[in-house]
């Protein structure tokens, strides 16, 4: 054989190569993936984990790119994103999930789920119903995602009774269907914000108070501006790890299971992590805020009000026959 004809064999045979490699590049699927959740805090040391894994499985067929610290937006806009094929997936709150079923925020009612133990009962009998209300709507519920069990924070005085609030400068998510009801019911105008905007107002003093899980308190400094936390539990914060279907479903059947049942894995090591870590940042607040212990009389208050705010979400925030049963699971 001639040089040249050596030559241009070999050139060939690169070119066949890169075309081979060209093809498989682009044959590539990377889903985007969004969240609020910093990138080195626990869920964003999950969901890492969780792109390593989809990665290795498939080869490297496909990979997620997450998005954190709300680079994609408020939760709102996350789903509106996905709505519109601008983004394949989001791990979002109770907020994230009602904007896409509302039902799905009726687990967050104020006095209702105050354990995880009857939540997650609760929840598991729910999951069905809800899965296939997100199907309709052209989402794929991939695996669950806690925040932490919300307690009452408050700066310069404790909060001990429902009429407390009424002096006070309260935060409320202004994404939040049930912050405006429960306002209403204890009469009480509430400071409407967003999450990336609760640490300036907390700094500035807009905000002196504020019912949250202690993880999120924690790992994104709202605790440092606030004094009295009440040891009684409000509520649960909840979220999931959401997908778009029509990216699912465009993927093909390998790839679709490795990302589903790897997503669904990822969630419930979430779930472990950060009721354990939750529990953790509990005791740090703990450590440098003032408890603030309830009496059975103030604790009676409370119980009144939230079954008033929980009765008022059931004539139009939430089906009225959804709440009854929740109350039941509950033991409300």
């Amino acid at each position: 054989m001639s040089l040249n004809k050596f030559l241009g064999t070999l050139l060939g045979a690169l070119l066949a190569t890169a075309g081979m490699t060209a093809t498989q590049d682009a044959s590539a699927k990377e889903l985007s993936l969004g969240t609020l959740a910093p990138e080195q805090s626990a869920w964003g040391k999950v969901f890492k984990k969780w792109a390593k894994s989809v990665d290795k499985k498939t080869n490297g067929a496909v990979t997620l790119r997450w998005y954190f610290n709300g680079q994609q937006g408020d939760e709102r806009a996350m789903v509106s994103k996905m709505r519109a094929g601008q983004l394949d997936g989001a791990a979002v709150t109770s907020v994230g999930l009602s904007s896409i079923h509302k039902p799905f925020l009726a687990l967050q009612m104020p006095g209702l789920f105050t354990d995880w133990d009857r939540l997650d009962a609760a929840r598991e009998q729910l999951l069905p119903e809800l899965q296939e209300a997100f199907k309709k709507e052209g989402f794929a519920l991939v695996g669950s995602g806690d925040v932490g069990l919300a307690h009452t924070m408050s700066k310069g005085r404790p909060i001990k009774a429902p009429g407390d609030l009424k002096s006070m400068k309260v935060y409320a998510w202004s994404d939040d269907p049930i912050a405006p009801v429960t306002s209403s019911v204890i009469g009480y105008t509430p400071v409407l914000s967003s999450v990336p905007e609760l640490l300036p107002k907390l700094t500035s003093g807009a905000i002196n108070v504020a019912t949250v899980p202690a993880l999120p308190a924690v790992t994104l400094q709202w605790q440092l501006h606030l004094d009295h936390v009440n040891a009684d539990v409000v509520g649960v914060g909840i979220g999931g790890l959401v997908m778009s279907q029509k990216t699912l479903d465009s993927l093909n059947a390998d790839e679709k299971a490795i990302v589903s049942k790897s997503g669904k894995k990822a969630g419930k090591k979430l779930t472990k992590k950060i009721r354990l870590e939750d529990a953790k940042a509990y005791d740090t607040i703990k450590g440098r805020m003032t408890v603030v212990t309830l009496s059975d009389a103030e604790r009676g208050k409370w119980n009144d009000t939230f079954k008033k705010i929980r009765g008022q979400l059931g004539q139009g925030t939430f089906p009225a026959d959804l709440v009854k049963k929740l109350e039941g699971m509950a033991g409300r």
